[in-house]
């Protein structure tokens, strides 16, 4: 069954202290890895070349100063104060933004979107659309076509840096750690043991991916807490023991006397400067895990104070000490005192695969939500936990970042250059964060542009300083998430874009409910025992890939049923809310619409259930539009042509009716499947192994009691076609441009799409359709 079913969805109750700081400290092992170990490198990436360690101490006191306001206004004013709170129903990342901007205005590119789809329990705005004022800004983001697709691509940019960031962060992370050996070993020996030993631990981190983080879960918060209370301790330390007037540092005079002392090359090392920010992301990104108190309280009572003495400590380490070489020995563990060193060592390691494990998680989150908005090509995805939400594994992404990072590692060898390429990832995911955040505060908090505008500009000025910063140095490792990101935004975009043609093309050539009722009067055609369910993108009309069917094989099932799996733009859709049953035609045909919506963060049930699931929607269907064809005489009496059976009102949403307590489960397990009884038709799963026995009751109305007869008859041969069994009919897509189409475009879907559509999974495999079960239909799109 779906393991998310219940979770996060309920009106969100105010949590007890107990509750709160449970999950506070829980947050520690998944929010706060990444965080956490940023001290490993930000001071050897700030000093590894564009500036130096002097006398005077201007160098590191204005790092210092830097690091303290940076952490002071981006992850605490800016993410735990502000952008924490723009949640949807409790989720937060980019595409949560994405999702509460598409709700409250018009601007989504999502194909088949419904009415309907605005009555979900989690479709809520923060002010109705009657109620709500139309803003200037809101009817100009709507009116512009282009507007729509370049904020697709902004989130599209925003979603590869975080997938790049999956790849620099273990990468950087594992090797930062690691190079406490340097102490202890000559260069010649580090540069041959670091490396090869780095790689080892990338390796077995990927290998251990398919069992689950919440195997080894429990571990991840008490390593982290330990890490953060060590670093805290000999951060006080070194402050106590060698400088405790460092703490004038934290002054922002001494970030102008560092601009105005090294200037460019100080500019220049903001670079890796802003590598302090590394994981505030995951803050929000990670907020559906938990409560918005919980990270709230982590950060302020134990994650910010550790990481301000962390890094004080190492200044006041550094200010004593001068003769250093900056591009080797200015790091973390100069400033550990030598007879904890290799403790730290170990627990670094630790810390650091924990902070890995946490961005590679977020990888497969992000892209299991982009696929399911139709932005990325079809991928296995493994849910590793039924009890813990959001757990998953995506085998070829795995596989493929663990050879991207031991590429990293191995090609760039050193701290600088995976610190560039790193930062220049960070920076360009929270700056996306910050534009997507204006839109929130104008178009679904309702707050005035100018206040949205001050937002924009004052946090946007500081990252768009940084990412200056980053930029600058393209040549020296912030190449490489450019060009990831690139390649991912032209996978990404060409898949989008040819999924919306498929569907507009589908549209175009869906064949008419009259053409589907004329079928049973063709000589030949047969109807065969059984369900057929065929998969579509329609919510409405016959597609094209049914009447192929039929032209070619004349036979379809005697329950029939075209169903929709659609993605709405919600993180959940309740259980009650899933199933929008209808009729196509009249009751005598016995065809049927069902279409199944599912959040961005939904879990996919298997077939086994959601099998099971349908038969029961169809059966409460069946009852409830016999009570409301027959609800009173004269509706009983007027003839209704064929367009009232593909009206979108007259879908019924399966689950959330009074009916539904009818359907019960018999523990009875001696009674034979099929056969009727008095109180209605029993209904069992073919599989033998599923004990389970579904009833479906029926109320018999003493003022039409033809009804009972007709509804009985429907029921019972819903539960000979199930025993009959059930077949998935599926198209099976090549693409192909018009001809005259430009080069650009021949390339991008005549190549790209259908090179990605054939070595990637299949349809049937994210449906999760047996294969035994499986019947393709070809179908050529020429676009």
């Amino acid at each position: 069954m779906d393991p998310e079913l219940g979770v996060g969805m309920a009106p969100r109750k105010r949590e007890s202290w107990r509750t709160t700081l449970l999950l506070a400290y829980q947050s520690l092992g998944v929010v706060y890895g990444d965080l956490g170990i940023s001290p490993l490198y930000v001071y050897k990436s700030t000093f590894a070349e564009d500036i130096t360690h002097s006398e005077t101490n201007e160098e590191i006191f204005g790092a210092l100063s830097f690091i303290f306001w940076t952490l002071t206004l981006i992850p605490l004013l800016k993410y735990v104060s502000i952008v924490l709170r723009a949640d949807d129903n409790g989720e937060g990342g980019t595409f949560a933004l994405y999702s509460l901007i598409c709700r409250h205005a018009n601007v989504s590119l999502l194909p088949n979107r419904q009415v309907a789809d605005e009555e979900l329990s989690t479709y809520k705005l923060e002010c109705p659309p009657e109620v709500a004022d139309r803003s200037r800004v809101k009817e100009w983001l709507e009116k512009h076509k282009k507007l729509h697709t370049a904020l697709l691509v902004m989130v599209m940019i925003g979603t590869c840096m975080v997938i790049g960031d999956g790849v620099l962060t273990p990468a950087i992370s594992v090797f930062s750690a690691v190079s406490g050996l340097e102490l202890s070993l000559s260069r010649d020996q580090h540069e041959y043991a670091v490396i090869p030993i780095t790689c080892a631990i990338l390796v077995f981190l990927f290998a251990l991916q398919h069992y689950g983080t919440h195997r080894v879960g429990f571990l991840f918060a008490p390593i982290v807490l330990v890490w953060l209370l060590c670093m805290s301790a000999i951060g006080l330390y070194n402050i106590i023991y060698w400088n405790p007037q460092v703490y004038q540092a934290l002054n922002p005079y001494h970030m102008l006397k560092f601009l105005k002392k090294t200037r460019k090359s100080g500019w220049m090392s903001l670079g890796g400067i802003l590598l302090c920010m590394t994981g505030s992301e995951a803050m929000f990104a990670d907020l559906g895990h938990f409560s918005y108190s919980a990270i709230q309280l982590a950060f302020t009572t134990l994650v910010y104070p550790s990481l301000i003495l962390g890094y004080m400590g190492q200044a006041a380490y550094l200010s004593k000490h001068h003769n250093l070489d900056a591009s080797y020995q200015i790091g973390f563990y100069i400033a550990v005192p030598e007879s904890v060193r290799w403790p730290v060592l170990v627990l670094a390691i630790l810390a650091s695969v924990v902070g890995s494990q946490a961005i590679i998680s977020g990888t497969f989150s992000i892209i299991n939500q982009s696929q399911s908005l139709s932005c990325f090509p079809r991928v296995k995805v493994v849910h590793t936990s039924d009890k813990i939400h959001g757990q998953i594994y995506i085998p070829e992404i795995n596989w493929l970042l663990m050879i991207l990072c031991i590429a990293v590692t191995v090609g760039f060898r050193d701290t600088k250059h995976m610190g560039n390429a790193s930062g220049l990832a960070v920076i360009t995911v929270m700056l996306v964060t910050t534009c997507l955040t204006s839109l929130v505060i104008m178009l679904c908090w309702h707050r005035s542009p100018l206040l949205a505008l001050m937002f924009f500009l004052f946090f946007g000025s500081i990252e768009a300083l940084y990412f200056s910063a980053s930029l600058i140095k393209f040549l020296e490792g912030a190449w490489m998430p450019i060009l990831l990101a690139l390649i991912l935004v032209a996978v990404m975009f060409v898949w989008h874009h040819t999924t919306i043609k498929k569907y507009e093309f589908d549209l175009q050539n869906k064949v008419t409910l009259e053409w589907l009722l004329a079928l049973g009067d063709k000589l030949g055609m047969v109807r065969v025992p059984g369900i057929g369910l065929v998969y579509t993108d329609l919510t409405s009309g016959v597609p094209a890939n049914f009447s192929r069917f039929v032209t070619n094989l004349p036979a379809f099932h005697r329950v029939l049923v075209f169903v929709c799996v659609k993605s709405v733009p919600v993180p959940h859709v309740l259980p009650a809310e899933r199933y929008l049953v209808g009729r196509v035609g009249p009751p005598g045909h016995r065809s049927y619409r069902c279409i199944v919506r599912y959040g961005y963060r939904d879990v996919h049930q298997d077939v086994d259930s959601f099998e099971t699931e349908l038969v029961e929607s169809l059966a409460t269907f069946i009852k409830l539009d016999a009570l409301f064809r027959c609800s009173d005489a004269a509706a009983c009496s007027e003839p209704r042509d064929s367009s009232y059976y593909e009206r979108e009102n007259a879908l019924t949403v399966i689950g959330s009716n009074p009916l539904r307590r009818h359907l019960h489960y018999d523990d009875s397990h001696e009674m034979s499947a099929g056969t009727c009884s008095p109180n209605g038709i029993e209904l069992a799963a073919p599989a033998p192994a599923i004990k389970k026995h579904v009833r479906f009751a029926v109320e018999c109305r003493p003022r039409s009691p033809g009804v009972d007869e007709r509804v009985l008859e429907e029921l019972r041969e819903l539960c000979e076609a199930r025993e009959a069994g059930t077949a998935f009919i599926l198209g099976h897509s090549h693409v192909q441009t018009k001809p005259g189409s430009s080069l650009l475009k021949k390339l991008a879907v005549g190549v790209g799409y259908n090179f990605m559509r054939r070595n990637c999974r299949g349809p049937d495999v994210a449906l999760r359709v047996p294969p035994a079960s499986l019947l393709e239909v070809g179908m050529v799109y020429v676009l």
